[in-house]
């Protein structure tokens, strides 16, 4: 007879063992001096450069993509290429605070409508403004925070580095493969934290890339790489040598974790929880005079906000909100419809993605299938729709058409996304440069009224994503009875208190049309987009770069970017 395994039975075996070594460690950590904090900064991203490449082949292979394939590239960039920023801001962020200055000071803070205080964060240096020209970004801190106040607590736990925290679980997502590795540092140097990640099963075969990554805060006892499914996630959340829990993933998900599965809500989880959760991201198109070469273009941007890493982003655009007196509307779409069917094939990795999608199609029979499982929605009704309530996590977008052109819509389309639409992770608006400058204030008060925690003009919030000195999170004001896209911001590389939103502004053209009509930007169409041909070269490129901070590579990077 062959011996019976209790897997339940030794992944709480493991966790137990793992969360008694994290306690330990917690005091180590505890007398871990500021300076020794940043050297581990500087080892991660050292072994994140050389372990780049075996990162990114175990994503592709989780999300069947072929070696050659140009959609490698959102790997590369979501994967190592955004761990290596991460280590690197979080590292200067160090290094101010070991010398016993500010992260903010040296920084020239701006102002933001309602007279709250701005922090520039894109572009930081002189490399950002070579490789992003014309993208600019702030993270907006709440009102009534002055300059004063945020340069002196800017560094959150760091600021009194003995004060640990206890042990926090760490659950990782399943879509973007640094999520895991992203909260597991935010939880360790924003909150002084010991950290237990789980990895989502889907990632499990990031597990030895993790491994040798993070092997010097595993080796100093405040990190646990753990594996196992929902059951080793429930026993781990809910273990008393537990003081925090953070997850990235659904509302269901969370609601699950906090008042678990009857019928009846009782609270089952008896600590704090943070979470970013997704929802459904609008994408507002203000009506302009848009050339031909303007409605392909931001059709593309379009597909990409939808359709990036298959559709399975939490903040994927899944409604676009029209003016229906616009008269270039129609064209839009048949452009939209173009970009959306011309998109790069790809396998629906995500668990469940086919069965969101017909779902999708049962409760709009009319809808439009284009090919690729992908499903577009127009002439949506603008309120009490499930498109509207629901984050279908795959690729379906819908359309809606709100009255009004000019400063009409845009509060129009404010209040619709506001109000309608479930979640606030991120909101995108489309708006030709000449329709800005007219709305003037305007479009300001738009913005600020717009309560979402990224908002992208002319740029996609995935932007801010892979931006490390952003916030990334849902709006504030979210409760566990109504979590929405969640509780709580990560990323952060400054480790600013008080956060509110980040803004991020980009290019309305790509270059060289961009300066041919008089916008001040070099970069060519960004290597995220879905359509970007030399996407997976870019990526790697990018990846190597910021690996090692050769100036000698620019020029094979650039010449890759214009390619695309």
């Amino acid at each position: 007879m062959g011996t019976t395994f209790d897997t339940e039975s030794f992944h709480r075996s493991s966790i137990d063992n793992a969360l008694a070594e994290l306690a330990a460690g917690e005091k180590v950590w505890a007398r871990t001096s500021l300076r020794r904090r940043r050297e581990l900064l500087g080892e991660l991203h050292r072994r994140t450069g050389r372990f780049a490449a075996d990162w990114v082949r175990a994503a592709g292979e989780i999300k069947g993509l072929a070696p050659d394939s140009p959609l490698l590239g959102e790997e590369w960039m979501s994967g190592p290429l955004a761990l290596l920023q991460a280590t690197a801001a979080l590292e200067a962020t160090m290094t101010a605070l070991v010398e016993g200055r500010s992260p903010l000071d040296g920084v020239r803070l701006g102002s933001a409508p309602g007279a709250r205080v701005a922090v520039p964060i894109l572009p930081h240096d002189g490399y950002d403004r070579l490789l992003l020209n014309g993208f600019r970004g702030e993270v907006w801190l709440r009102p009534g925070v002055d300059a004063d106040t945020a340069r002196q607590r800017a560094g959150l736990a760091q600021l009194e580095p003995g004060a640990t925290h206890g042990i926090g679980a760490v659950l990782g997502a399943g879509n973007v493969t640094s999520i895991p590795a992203l909260d597991a540092l935010y939880e360790l140097y924003a909150h002084n934290r010991v950290v237990a990640l789980k990895l989502n099963p889907l990632t499990d075969p990031l597990y030895p890339v993790f491994e040798m990554i993070f092997a010097p805060l595993l080796e100093l006892g405040v990190l646990r790489i753990l594996v196992g499914g929902a059951e080793a996630g429930t026993y781990l959340v809910r273990h008393t040598e537990v003081a925090h829990v953070h997850m990235t993933g659904s509302a269901h998900t969370h609601d699950t974790i906090v008042w678990g599965t009857g019928k009846r809500r009782k609270k089952q989880l008896d600590k704090p929880i943070t979470s970013e959760l997704g929802g459904v991201a609008p994408t507002i198109v203000v009506p302009g005079d848009w050339s031909e070469a303007d409605l392909q273009y931001q059709a593309e941007h379009l597909a990409t906000q939808r359709l990036h890493n298959g559709g399975y982003n939490c903040v994927a655009a899944q409604t676009v909100v029209l003016s229906a007196d616009w008269p270039l509307r129609h064209r839009f779409l048949n452009e939209l419809r173009a970009a959306l069917e011309l998109a790069p094939g790809r396998k629906p990795y995500y668990p469940g993605s086919d069965t969101r999608v017909a779902d999708a199609l049962a409760a709009y029979p009319d809808a439009e299938r284009l090919g690729q499982g992908r499903v577009l929605v127009s002439q949506l009704p603008s309120t009490d729709t499930p498109l509207l309530r629901t984050e279908y996590f795959a690729p379906v977008l819908g359309v809606v058409e709100l009255p009004g052109t000019g400063g009409e819509f845009l509060a129009r389309a404010v209040d619709f996304a506001n109000t309608e639409l479930v979640g606030t992770l991120g909101a995108n608006v489309l708006a030709h440069p000449t329709v800005i400058r007219r709305l003037g204030t305007a479009f300001d008060r738009a913005v600020e009224r717009l309560r979402y925690g990224t908002i992208a003009i002319n740029a996609w919030t995935g932007l801010a994503f892979l931006t490390p000195r952003a916030s990334w999170g849902a709006f504030p004001g979210h409760t566990l009875e109504d979590v929405q896209s969640g509780i709580g911001v990560v990323h952060n590389a400054f480790l600013l208190d008080d956060v509110e939103r980040t803004v991020i502004r980009g290019p309305f053209r790509p270059a060289p049309r961009a300066l041919l009509h008089g916008e001040v930007a070099l970069t060519p169409k960004p290597p995220w987009f879905v359509s970007n041909a030399t996407g997976a070269a870019t990526g790697r490129k990018l990846t190597e770069f910021y690996a090692g901070g050769n100036p000698a590579r620019l020029p094979g990077l650039f010449l890759s970017a214009l390619r695309g």
